[in-house]
């Protein structure tokens, strides 16, 4: 169920009782405003056991735009290898469940309303953030568990994440790098850089993808000062697309390239995503994967409403026979750019439906979409969202009252918020699990 804009974006609530109280309970524990610190949540996990040092080997995520997806990959070729993998993601789109895959499975709520119960015991009421709780009960979940591996995906910046408690991943990533929460994590793609690039860990190898010279060299300052192997894109590995299939190679052995075919996940882009993945586990010893795994991650990854094809559904229903129906999360310009490459595949006409957090770039990402194709602005249900008569002329009261509207056989994307994908899932499914 999705979170009301009293609670804050990152919220939740349960059709199960239990869960449900002990999350509203979380939140009504949250410090106003988004307070970046890893020492409540260090000193959470001291009472606690330290959890977060009992983890399997961990490969840790950050990134502005792909960080979701990297993770998807690198737990699709683990898995592919015969490991047993957890993964804490966010933000969910329908369940919190979908935070927590605990050796491969979604958490239950059973499983998660335990963690959760605890956390919120050991912690007796100090100021702690909704998403510090999440991150809490993950550790206790997964260090509970037997599994061979943890998949890590940073929730806001880096530096101070309160997954950047972990103290020695295996390997660390850094995916796209663009303007997104400026508000938070500083005002030019420098200050976001360096947060990102805060992961970094002493003599642990940090895979990132290829930058600007200038982010480049804030990476590098900033991996320098942390002691962390460096090996960006285009210097210790590469990547690219030839004849249909995706190369991905390190450029110091001398190794032939690994030839993979192109992800499964739709949008040119997934391929750097799956890139990265693929050079973050050549990056490490501890496992050794063939290169069968591999062509299975390609295939087998999936992460929803990143140009997801809805292919049933109440809301597919209302578009005319003939039509299709993708939704995405992305809300930031470089997201736009990403959607209007995949557009500019697609037979016309082009609808968008669109809304859009107050706290976004509504106006970077409408510039970066399609400029020839219909718009219709929605209100994203439950948020502060921009007014859809600043995003379009068209607007609608909701994205099923925008899908009736169509009258003729068309192309269609839903895009602008992962919340409205959430929405999105909700009603028409199908739920992400």
């Amino acid at each position: 169920m999705r979170p009301s804009d009293a609670q804050g974006a990152d919220f939740a609530r349960s059709e199960d009782p239990l869960l449900d109280r002990l999350l509203r309970a979380a939140g009504e524990q949250r410090i106003k405003g988004v307070d970046l610190s890893l020492d409540r949540i260090g000193r959470l996990l001291a009472r606690m056991g330290s959890p977060h040092l009992k983890l399997p080997p961990v490969f840790y995520v950050a990134g502005t735009n792909g960080k979701g997806s990297t993770c998807a990959f690198l737990r699709a070729a683990l898995e592919a290898g015969g490991q047993r993998v957890h993964m804490f993601t966010s933000p969910h789109l329908v369940r919190v469940n979908e935070r927590f895959r605990v050796a491969g499975t979604l958490a239950t709520n059973e499983e998660l309303a335990e963690a959760l119960g605890d956390v919120l015991r050991v912690n007796a009421g100090q100021p702690l953030s909704f998403f510090e709780t999440l991150t809490a009960a993950a550790f206790l979940l997964f260090a509970a568990t037997p599994a061979d591996a943890v998949v890590l995906e940073v929730g806001l910046g880096g530096r101070l994440d309160s997954t950047n408690i972990v103290p020695d991943p295996l390997v660390t990533g850094i995916a796209e790098l663009a303007m997104d929460h400026v508000a938070i994590l500083g005002p030019t793609i420098l200050h976001i850089a360096a947060e990102k690039a805060g992961i970094a860990k002493r003599g642990v190898p940090l895979v990132t993808q290829r930058y600007p010279a200038p982010v480049a060299q804030r990476v590098a300052e900033v991996a320098a000062l942390k002691g962390a192997k460096l090996m960006p894109r285009g210097e210790a590995w590469d990547a690219a697309i030839d004849q249909g299939r995706l190369h991905v190679r390190q450029l110091a052995d001398g190794a032939p390239a690994l030839s993979l075919p192109l992800p499964r996940l739709p949008g040119a882009h997934q391929a750097d995503n799956a890139a990265l993945a693929v050079a973050m586990l050549l990056a490490q010893d501890h496992f050794r994967l063939r290169e069968g795994d591999f062509r299975q991650a390609m295939q087998w990854a999936s992460w929803p409403a990143r140009l997801q094809r809805l292919t049933a559904g109440p809301l597919l229903d209302l578009l005319p026979p003939g039509s299709e129906l993708v939704l995405d999360g992305g809300h930031n310009p470089s997201a736009g750019k990403a959607i209007a490459q995949f557009a500019a595949g697609l037979r016309p006409p082009l609808v968008l439906v669109v809304g859009i957090l107050t706290t976004k770039d509504h106006a970077g990402f409408m510039k970066a979409l399609p400029a020839a194709a219909r718009r219709i602005a929605v209100p994203v249900p439950g948020h502060a969202c921009v007014d859809p008569a600043a995003l379009a002329p068209e607007t609608a009261a909701d994205v099923a009252e925008a899908l009736a509207r169509i009258a003729e056989p068309s192309r269609v994307i839903i895009c602008g918020s992962l919340h409205l994908a959430g929405e999105v899932l909700r009603v028409n499914g199908p739920l992400p699990s």
